[in-house]
């Protein structure tokens, strides 16, 4: 006996035992995922079943793709600067290097992002020359992060900081004085993460001047440093 050719659309196919009753007058269900279209064909209870799987290409034009931008520019208390376009802009490294700073003080549930967080953020971003220089000079993440401890003790266990930490006032004031370092320097390129660095060591009193201190950083090693004030990378031969 010859078998019966069915063929089914794939998408009118819908399970009624599990599904509610809609209007049959309201259009199919797409499919979730992207099928290639061409036909499959299968044998059930001696009647051949073809199923014809449609093109789904043009659902892909419905769907935005997102695009994130990032803004090379860093919180300062001088927002007349900014507006006037005279403030220079921050490097990546930089800007990076402040985002694990905020990181860095949610993992210690601290309220704000001071000095001792920048200089954290400093050392997870881990790529600037001002990090390694640290690393050379035996200052490493976990004994800052130790020291900081040390200083300013454990928070709260039950305390959650928020998503950016606002900074502190010391920490305001260092990301402002390496812009006007820049600036009084008269030479063109971006605020790097040395000009951060020493924005934090220029801040006396901070905790992160007090925790580079303790840990063998003086003012001779920021001449040496200052030497490369406007280099981020040097490439490793």
């Amino acid at each position: 006996m010859a078998s019966t050719s069915i063929t089914l659309s794939a998408l009118s196919i819908s399970p009624s035992t599990s599904q509610p009753h809609r209007n049959p007058s309201a259009p199919s269900p797409s499919l979730p995922c992207h099928l290639p279209p061409y036909n499959l064909s299968t044998t059930f209870m001696g009647k051949k079943l073809s199923i014809r799987i449609p093109n789904l290409n043009h659902l892909a034009s419905k769907h935005r793709t997102a695009v994130a931008t990032v803004l090379f520019s860093l919180p300062t208390a001088k927002p007349d600067r900014s507006s006037t376009g005279k403030s220079p802009k921050w490097s990546a490294r930089a800007i990076k290097s402040f985002a694990m700073a905020e990181l860095e003080a949610r993992k210690l549930k601290y309220p704000n992002t001071g000095t001792e967080a920048l200089l954290m953020g400093i050392l997870v971003e881990g790529t600037s020359l001002a990090a390694k220089f640290l690393r050379a000079n035996g200052i490493t993440l976990f004994k800052v992060r130790d020291e900081t401890v040390n200083l300013l003790g454990k928070s709260d266990l039950y305390f959650f900081s928020p998503e950016h930490p606002p900074l502190t006032e010391p920490a305001q004031r260092a990301l402002d004085w390496a812009v006007d370092q820049k600036l009084k320097s008269g030479e063109n390129g971006e605020i790097t993460v040395t000009h951060l660095l020493l924005g934090i060591w220029s801040e006396k009193e901070s905790a992160g001047h007090k925790i580079l201190a303790s840990l063998g950083f003086d003012d001779e090693k920021t001449k040496e440093l200052s030497k490369s004030m406007d280099t981020d990378y040097v490439p490793s031969f």
